[in-house]
C-alpha cells in the first residue's frame, strides 16, 4: 500500500510537468521593458534579433494636447510595427531630444514642459544604446522617431556604427520612410480628402491630432470652438488648426505609418 508522503510526491511532480512548459514561455510581449533578462535572451536565441529603437521627445503640443504626445505615440506605432514583423521587439522610449535652446529659449523652449538636451549628448545616447543592443545579440538596430527634430542626428549615428561595424553582421538602420509617413505622406492623404493646407498644419494641429485621437485619446482635450482672430498661433505653439482633427482620420494615419514603416525596414535589412 502506497504512503500518503509517496502520493504527496506524486502529485507534486505532475503539478511540475504541467506548470513548468507554460511558466518556460515567455509572455505576450514586443516591449523589452516587460521581459526578464532571461526571457529576453531566450527570444533572441529564437530568432527575434531586430531591436526597434523609439524616439519621441517631450515638448509642448499647444493646449489641447499632452507633452508627451511623441513618446507616447512613437511607442504604440513601434508596438504595431514589431508585431507585423514578427522578428523585432521594441526599446524603451527615447523621450529627452533636441528641442531648441535654453538661453535664450528658443523653439518649443519658450513653453513650459519642454525638455531639451544638446544634439552631441542625443546622439552619444543613441550609439550607446545601438552598441548596447549589439553586445546581446540583436543583428539589427532600427531607428524610428517620431519628432523632425531628430532625423538628421539618426542618420549621423547610423552611418557612423554602420563605418564601425562595416567588418560585422550587424547593421543600424534611420528609418525615414515613418517618419515621412506621418507627416507628408499623411498631409497629402487628407488633402486630397479636402482638408485644407492651413489646417493641416506643421505642429499639433489636424494631422498632429488626429494621430494622437487615434492611439491615446486621453492626451487630447475638449478643442473649444474660435473666432478667427483667435486661431491657432505662435502665441498658442499651434500650427494649423486642430478643430476638425478625429480618431476616425488618425486612423488612416496609423495604417499608412505601419505599412510604409514595415516596408521600410523589410526593404533595409534584406539588401544589407
Amino acid at each position: 500500500m502506497t504512503s500518503p508522503a509517496v502520493w504527496v510526491a506524486v502529485v507534486w511532480l505532475l503539478g511540475l510537468l504541467v506548470v513548468a512548459p507554460s511558466a518556460a514561455q515567455s509572455p505576450d510581449t514586443v516591449l523589452l521593458e516587460e521581459l526578464t533578462w532571461t526571457e529576453l535572451r531566450a527570444v533572441i536565441a529564437a530568432g527575434k534579433t531586430t531591436i526597434i529603437v523609439p524616439i519621441g521627445g517631450t515638448e509642448q503640443n499647444g493646449p489641447h494636447m499632452a507633452l508627451g504626445k511623441h513618446n507616447t505615440r512613437v511607442k504604440a506605432l513601434a508596438e504595431r510595427i514589431a508585431r507585423v514583423l514578427g522578428n523585432a521587439l521594441v526599446a524603451p522610449v527615447i523621450a529627452y531630444v533636441p528641442e531648441g535652446g535654453l538661453n535664450p529659449a528658443t523653439g518649443h523652449m519658450r513653453f513650459p514642459g519642454t525638455i531639451t538636451v544638446p544634439d552631441d549628448a542625443f546622439r552619444r545616447g543613441l550609439e550607446s544604446a545601438a552598441q548596447s543592443f549589439k553586445l546581446h545579440g540583436f543583428r539589427d538596430v532600427v531607428f524610428l522617431g517620431d519628432h523632425g527634430s531628430t532625423q538628421e542626428s539618426q542618420k549621423a549615428v547610423a552611418a557612423r556604427l554602420n563605418r564601425a561595424w562595416h567588418a560585422e553582421s550587424v547593421r543600424a538602420y534611420a528609418i525615414e520612410a515613418y517618419y515621412r509617413a506621418a507627416t507628408v505622406e499623411f498631409r497629402e492623404l487628407l488633402k486630397a480628402r479636402g482638408y485644407r493646407a492651413e489646417e493641416l498644419g506643421e505642429h499639433a494641429a489636424l494631422t498632429d491630432t488626429s494621430l494622437t485621437l487615434a492611439l491615446d485619446p486621453r492626451l487630447v482635450r475638449p478643442i473649444a470652438p474660435r473666432d478667427d482672430d483667435r486661431l491657432p498661433g505662435v502665441g498658442t505653439g499651434v500650427e494649423g488648426d486642430p478643430r476638425r482633427a478625429s480618431a476616425e482620420l488618425g486612423r488612416l494615419g496609423v495604417e499608412l505609418i505601419v505599412t510604409r514603416t514595415v516596408a521600410a525596414i523589410k526593404a533595409s535589412t534584406t539588401h544589407r
